[in-house]
């Protein structure tokens, strides 16, 4: 959970107010810091965005982010205006990702981990979470008063496929592909910020453009603020808290795929998840949906029966939609995600 900056400043002018006789003084610290600490807030929204493309964790990225503030703010000193704020805070940002990343096992989707599976050889085990790419809450990079254009493009830029692709980067490559073809900064502004040449700066990002080509999917993924995605939704939430499979699978793309992280399974197909959802999966009957967005796309908090009289978290949803079927059902098991997406810890 990220702290307010506020609170940091309050503390450091406490710290460094200590044996200050003059109130005053104290009085104007207080009132810049506070400016400063508005000033560095205004670009979390957007060091999320980044350092969750970087990272491809909601969690880690509040790290990244919370990390990234409080260097600014020790830092500020030797800010001096030379360069914007906001190059200087994705300077740092950049920074602090790529020390994260450093020796850490890059994050994936199950469908990276091998074929696709059969519903009835579903065994339960699982991978440790810093295994898998985790979904990001549109809330938190995504402002509803963003012209549509750009509220489009950033749509496409956090998209799980998208993200994922990104891990399979080297983190240097990562760090400039995404500075250049998301951020759209110049190669010399990438090249100083990476301390390197331009040159290499063009290699890398010659070099992750091809590995992102080799993976780019075939299907984009719609809009759902569309009428017919609406209506679609609508018809799977029904579908699925009603329990009815038969509808459900109608309403998948022939090639969907289904994946449910950590669970290190995945199935492609409307005959395998309906059997996995008569098979396995019937712990999903009666079920309630608690509507959300996530990377891009339509999401729900999905909560089972508990056995208390109400229904617990158990999973978000992801739902991808191409044309007029659901072509991605990507389940996030994972109770701490719902917190993160503002969503309530049980329902009655």
């Amino acid at each position: 959970m990220s702290v307010p900056l506020s609170s940091i400043a309050i503390v450091t002018i406490r710290s460094d107010s200590i044996g200050n006789s003059g109130s005053i003084g104290s009085a104007d610290l207080a009132e810049d810091s506070e400016g400063l600490a508005e000033d560095l807030e205004h670009y979390r929204r957007e060091l999320t965005g980044h350092c969750y493309r970087m990272l491809g964790s909601p969690f880690d990225a509040d790290d990244a982010v919370q990390e990234t503030m409080v260097r600014a703010w020790r830092g500020i000193g030797g800010f001096e205006g030379r360069s914007a704020m906001r190059s200087w805070l994705y300077r740092i940002a950049t920074n602090v990702c790529l020390d994260m990343l450093r020796g850490s096992q890059r994050r994936a989707a199950p469908m990276d981990m091998g074929p696709a599976g059969v519903a009835d050889a579903f065994t339960g085990a699982k991978l440790p979470e810093h295994a898998w790419v985790q979904p990001l809450p549109d809330s938190r990079i995504l402002a509803e008063n963003s012209d549509p254009a750009e509220l489009a493009a950033s749509k496409e830029n956090i998209r799980l496929a998208f993200v994922t692709a990104l891990q399979c980067l080297p983190a240097r490559q990562r760090a400039v592909l995404i500075l250049r073809e998301v951020l759209r900064w110049q190669a010399a502004e990438v090249a100083e910020l990476l301390e390197t040449s331009v040159a290499s700066v063009n290699s890398a990002l010659q070099r992750a453009r091809a590995t992102m080509a080799a993976r780019e999917s075939a299907a984009p993924v719609a809009d759902v603020t569309v009428g017919e995605q609406r209506t679609l939704l609508a018809r799977y939430v029904d579908a699925f808290e009603r329990y009815d499979i038969t509808s459900l699978v109608s309403l998948l793309h022939q090639d969907a795929v289904m994946s449910m992280p950590p669970y290190d399974f995945w199935l492609r197909g409307p005959a395998e998840m309906g059997r996995f959802f008569l098979g396995p999966g019937g712990g999903c009957r009666d079920s309630r949906l608690v509507a959300t967005a996530a990377n891009g796309c339509a999401a729900f908090g999905a909560y089972h029966p508990d056995g208390l009289g109400g229904r617990g978290p158990w999973a978000i949803q992801v739902i991808e939609i191409s044309g007029d079927r659901i072509v991605g059902h990507h389940n996030f098991v994972d109770p701490r995600l719902f917190a993160a997406f503002g969503l309530p810890d049980r329902l009655p």
